[in-house]
């Protein structure tokens, strides 16, 4: 079955004879690049994403930040921040919060550990392909990182008038975004169809 690759530039979709992995290859509409060979290994991407889940579970285990104010103090998770919105009436923010820094993310984590773990020991998933499609529709609504500096600017102005302390979990959301940015970047939509038409390295 041939290999389909879109161009990164304007998304026209070419069909290949072969896995393009050393081959530079350019879009036949805007000619930019469709591939640069890469040297990622399935090892490097089980690693990442292993890395990223056990990230996950502290983010959302141990508090995100604690604020002392007048010997009071009061410290929430990365859950209880979709909470406190959804109880503050803003129901749909908090939805798209909870999908958006929770659901979509572990989802990228989980389905890419269910392709890759199979491959690794030279086997395919069950709906291989119709994961590796739902990976490239998740990606895109991962916003950890917007999180992390809406977080940032939040926390600037509330020490002005309390005392501030970032847990455990904001400090894991900090390295949860370097290695999902390192994990999607080891495994593009390019580099999963390759994986998944020459079986493991």
């Amino acid at each position: 079955m041939p290999l389909v690759m879109l161009c990164p530039a304007c998304d026209l979709a070419h069909r290949c004879t072969a896995a393009p992995a050393f081959v530079r290859t350019r879009c036949v509409r805007c000619h930019k690049p469709l591939q640069v060979a890469r040297d990622a290994t399935i090892d490097t991407a089980i690693a990442l994403a292993a890395c990223a889940s056990v990230l996950m579970f502290l983010a959302n285990v141990y508090p995100l930040v604690a604020m002392h104010v007048n010997g009071a103090s009061r410290q929430t998770t990365l859950i209880g921040a979709a909470l406190g919105l959804y109880d503050q009436h803003y129901k749909m923010l908090a939805v798209l919060v909870f999908l958006t820094i929770f659901v979509a993310p572990l989802l990228h984590v989980v389905t890419l550990l269910y392709v890759l773990v199979p491959m690794w020991i030279g086997r395919s998933a069950y709906g291989q392909n119709f994961v590796i499609r739902l990976i490239t529709r998740v990606r895109p609504w991962s916003f950890t990182e917007v999180f992390l500096l809406g977080s940032v600017v939040a926390l600037v102005r509330l020490a002005k008038f309390a005392h501030v302390v970032p847990g455990i979990a904001l400090w894991s959301c900090v390295l949860l975004m370097l290695c999902l940015s390192a994990m999607t970047s080891r495994t593009s939509s390019e580099q999963l169809w390759q994986w998944a038409g020459r079986g493991p390295p």
